[in-house]
């Protein structure tokens, strides 16, 4: 049967000859990862659960998200993965290594038709080589790291094909972005797309991770990228192995085929709030900025910086404006050195950090503070995400050029004088990480009846549901009560409900964002029975999958007339929706085998 390239690949690592979409397989896992930022959640599950490690030298920790170890919780969280890494003859990228996502391209762990999961919710980066990446909660990770593979469910793959010539001015980022307008948050939510074309083709590594870093941002499981002859020497020369790149047949079929011309893309920027809420950058050019930030995931790579150093040679960072820039990786960061980049960077005024993914982990410099307006090269500008502040989202040129100016501009439109402050104000906000509690476990029936809390919105994210100001928590029991606590109009949601109430989320894409549990566990504090809603993000999905919560997708609540606090009836088996308050009835997707196994059983690793 012909596939396409990640059912493919999911093939070559089950026990199947051919896999289609809806399929529910066992794959096999060549790369388990945990980071500080629920790395110590992982080895919990697996202390706890007295689990072996099935082989160390597939197993790594990779320390990016507070890679200064400034932050007491993460330093804990650091030291216990260390001390289980010593037990266990498993590798440490410590804190001055960089980003693990990139660390498994540059270090050779991964290369085309691999699979590798990390708790990282850009593990999809690896979609850049041709390989399977998937970010996942700590549960997963455990399970990964025990028994060496993970149930998937395969999804629909969508199919891209780029026609014309990219302008001279339209940057990795700006694709993304454009896509980002295209096809929004939800779109393309839990698939599989595939990328075509000459421009493609002719991408560097670079810039392939900077597009494959935003497919969680447009609710994809992972963007793929053929790889090419340069990509597959690179990684053959890394790895020192020899293998066979992976490419869809040429007579797969899939869900949907898109054909656009980039001809017509423009530098495009996004504004606060949500990475889909793109506009042309003469928008919202010459809105003045506090701060400016370039790397992370997506653009902290040795072309990002070189694009920069381009810019910042010969000038200065505007008075009143912070430029900060962190490398991907040490090894981009000595580049850097020795070109005399850094030197570059200091020069124009900027602050210059170790490697790791800074601001948008909230462990490293990037942070903003109220009121504070910040442009940035990261994929997400959620509510809080990076801070108290507003983040406009763009390429690293755009980042550049603004802070010499003061304000968002092209590089083409640098003033000979910067815009300057007439008054300013500042202040801190700190955020820390936790190690999560175990679950509890009650009777698991099969129908299930209660009070309905509604909401009705599209895209909203895990910290919206559960802010990363509150991670330190650490007992499942105390994490009810900031439930939707970020989630405007809805902040006393924790108050208002009852043990034993249905969510219904009148909306697609629920839980997209960050793969922390705690945005699971927090209605099992407040002993939610179920949730349901028109789509979920991937990760989350699958949090709640393992953790024992019912959630349902439905995609649509319009034959149930739902009224807040109304009583409804659900059959997890038949997926009947039932709304006991008028008699009015539809259809969820019942329960997989596979979720009804794991609900039952209370939990994955139960």
């Amino acid at each position: 049967m012909a596939m396409t390239l990640l059912e493919k690949i999911i093939a070559a690592h089950s026990d199947k000859e051919s896999v289609r979409t809806g399929d529910i397989v066992d794959i096999r896992i060549d790369v388990r990862v945990a980071r500080d930022f629920g790395g110590a959640n992982v080895v919990k599950h697996l202390r706890d659960n007295m689990l072996t490690v099935n082989d160390p030298e597939k197993t790594l920790f990779t320390f990016d998200c507070n890679p200064t170890g400034s932050d007491q919780k993460y330093a804990v969280n650091q030291q216990l993965c260390r001390l289980f890494a010593r037990e266990n003859n498993i590798k440490v990228y410590d804190i001055d290594s960089g980003i693990g996502t990139h660390l498994l391209i540059d270090e050779g762990y991964v290369f085309p038709g691999l699979t590798a999961v990390s708790t990282d919710s850009h593990a999809n980066i690896l979609g850049a080589v041709g390989a399977f990446g998937q970010g996942m909660g700590d549960m997963d990770i455990a399970a990964a790291w025990h028994k060496g593979k993970l149930w998937f469910r395969v999804p629909p793959s969508v199919k891209i094909v780029f026609t014309g010539d990219l302008p001279e001015d339209v940057t990795a980022k700006d694709i993304v972005l454009n896509l980002l307008g295209i096809f929004g948050a939800n779109s393309l939510l839990g698939k599989s797309v595939e990328l075509y074309g000459e421009c493609i083709r002719n991408l560097t590594l670079d810039q392939r991770i900077t597009i494959s870093s935003m497919a969680t941002e447009m609710g994809a499981i992972i963007i793929l990228f053929p790889p090419s002859r340069e990509i597959t020497d690179f990684c053959r020369n890394l790895s020192g192995k020899s293998f066979s790149p992976v490419f869809a047949d040429a007579d797969a079929i899939y869900q949907e085929t898109h054909e656009i011309d980039v001809s017509k893309f423009k530098q495009m920027i996004s504004r606060p709030g949500q990475p889909h809420d793109v506009v042309e950058i003469n928008v919202v050019i010459q809105q003045k900025i506090d701060s400016a930030f370039i790397g992370s995931c997506t653009n902290g790579r040795m072309e990002d910086m070189h694009a920069a150093a381009s810019i910042l040679t010969g000038r200065k960072v505007a008075p009143g404006v912070v430029l900060k820039i962190v490398p991907a990786t040490d090894s981009i960061w000595k580049q850097c050195l020795s070109e005399g980049i850094l030197e570059i960077f200091k020069r124009s005024g900027a602050l210059i950090s170790n490697a790791g993914c800074a601001g948008c982990a909230a462990g490293q410099v990037g942070q903003n503070g109220p009121g504070e307006v910040t442009v940035s090269t990261g994929n997400r500008n959620f509510p809080g995400k990076q801070g108290k502040g507003s983040v406009y989202l763009a390429s690293p040129q755009i980042v550049a050029a603004s802070a010499v100016a003061g304000y968002i501009t092209t590089p083409d439109k640098i003033p000979s004088e910067p815009s300057v402050f007439k008054t300013s104000s500042s202040s801190l906000t700190t955020s820390r990480s936790s190690v999560s509690s175990g679950r509890s476990v009650s009777s698991k029936p099969e129908t299930l009846e209660g009070r309905i809390r509604i909401i009705r919105k599209d895209n909203i994210d895990t910290d919206m549901i559960f802010h990363n100001r509150y991670l330190a928590v650490t007992e499942v029991k105390e994490m009810g009560q900031y439930t939707f606590d970020n989630l405007s109009g809805y902040e006393d949601f924790a108050k208002k409900t009852s043990p034993g109430d249905i969510l219904i989320i009148a909306g697609k894409n629920f839980g997209s964002g960050s793969s922390r549990q705690q945005a699971v566990d927090c209605f099992l504090s407040l002993g939610i029975q179920a949730i349901v809603a028109e789509s979920f993000g991937a990760i989350y999905e699958r949090n709640a999958i393992n953790a024992a919560l019912p959630i349902l997708t439905c995609k649509s609540f319009d034959d149930l007339d739902l009224k807040e606090g109304d009583k409804i009836r659900i059959d997890l088996k038949t997926g009947m929706i039932k709304n006991i308050s008028n008699d009015k009835q539809t259809f969820a997707d019942p329960f997989s085998a596979v979720q009804m196994e794991i609900y039952q059983n209370g939990g994955l690793l139960a």
